[in-house]
């Protein structure tokens, strides 16, 4: 006699047995995008709070800046021996760090502006990066440096994410007050007898160390992305600087799971499709945050005051 089922449970499994399939079992099944998350969620512990103290100092496009400015020395790296991890991420790191020492000395040494300074600087840098490269490599090589592949992730790669991730979380906890001081008021830093411009080098250096470890996963032209559109986001949810740190941690975190997970499913890059999540919570957030633009709309005329 067969048994009777009811037509609530003949429709669940297939619910279920798709939600699997659809958020789980892309993790459980493939090695690859198991290094893919581990690594987008470690870069989004510490990229994100750096972004944070760049909106804050209103510097918000230096990090834009010094994600182009990374090339040369990322194509140097790859021309002397090839798609090499370590001698990509060395030559990033250089090049990175003259950039800012070059655009630093035109603004101290001239009547330029560190903003025009650094601009004209990295346009250079982005030229010559990509000038290296499509001298020599091929087109996808340029493209996989450019834009990243983030499921290309190896063993190699996690392990320089973990460790500037390590470093720069544990920096930020042992020079907290001191980056704070300089972000608001870098005249009272001096003022203290501290030393206000080492403060400043150190997080320019936290900076292109995270750019540097975040090239491999989505490339030197949207590395940014990952540690801007949280920050500016949280910022628009949060008044206080914990809450925004954290926010921007979260906010990074989500979009890399559902960028990921969209990309397997619907077969796009991954790089371009977790820029795209924060962007849509970007517009998000302008719209429905409490410093958004449809929030204060919203509110009674008797109560504005």
């Amino acid at each position: 006699m067969p048994l009777s089922v009811s037509p609530q449970q003949i429709n669940r499994k297939p619910i279920m047995y798709s939600l699997y399939d659809v958020l789980i079992s892309p993790f459980v099944d493939n090695p690859f995008m198991r290094r893919a998350l581990v690594g987008t969620l470690v870069l989004a512990l510490s990229s994100p709070p750096l972004g944070v103290l760049l909106t804050l100092r209103r510097m918000s496009l230096l990090g834009d800046a010094l994600s182009h400015a990374v090339l040369p020395g990322v194509a140097i790296g790859y021309l002397l021996f090839g798609l090499s991890l370590p001698a990509m991420s060395v030559g990033g790191l250089c090049a990175g760090l003259a950039v800012v020492a070059v655009a630093g000395w035109v603004s101290r040494h001239t009547t330029l502006r560190e903003d025009a300074s650094l601009a004209a600087t990295y346009l250079v840098a982005l030229a010559l990066g990509v000038m290296l490269i499509s001298s020599q490599g091929t087109q996808l090589d340029l493209l996989h440096i450019l834009f990243g592949s983030v499921l290309a992730v190896d063993h190699d790669g996690l392990i320089l994410i973990a460790a500037v991730a390590t470093l720069t979380l544990l920096l930020l906890a042992g020079f907290y007050r001191g980056l704070l001081l300089e972000s608001f008021d870098p005249v009272f830093l001096a003022a203290s007898g501290r030393r206000g411009g080492f403060c400043q080098q150190l997080f320019l250096l936290m900076i292109v160390l995270n750019l540097v470890a975040a090239f491999q996963t989505l490339g030197t032209l949207m590395a940014v992305g990952l540690m801007m559109l949280p920050a500016v986001c949280a910022r628009l949810w949060c008044d206080s600087l914990v809450a925004q740190f954290c926010a921007s941690v979260a906010i990074a975190m989500l979009a890399s799971l559902s960028g990921l997970l969209l990309s397997y499913n619907f077969d796009l890059s991954s790089g371009p499709a977790i820029i795209v999540v924060l962007g849509l919570l970007y517009f998000f957030s302008l719209l429905m945050a409490p410093r958004g633009w449809l929030r204060p709309l919203l509110k009674r005329p008797h109560l504005r005051a």
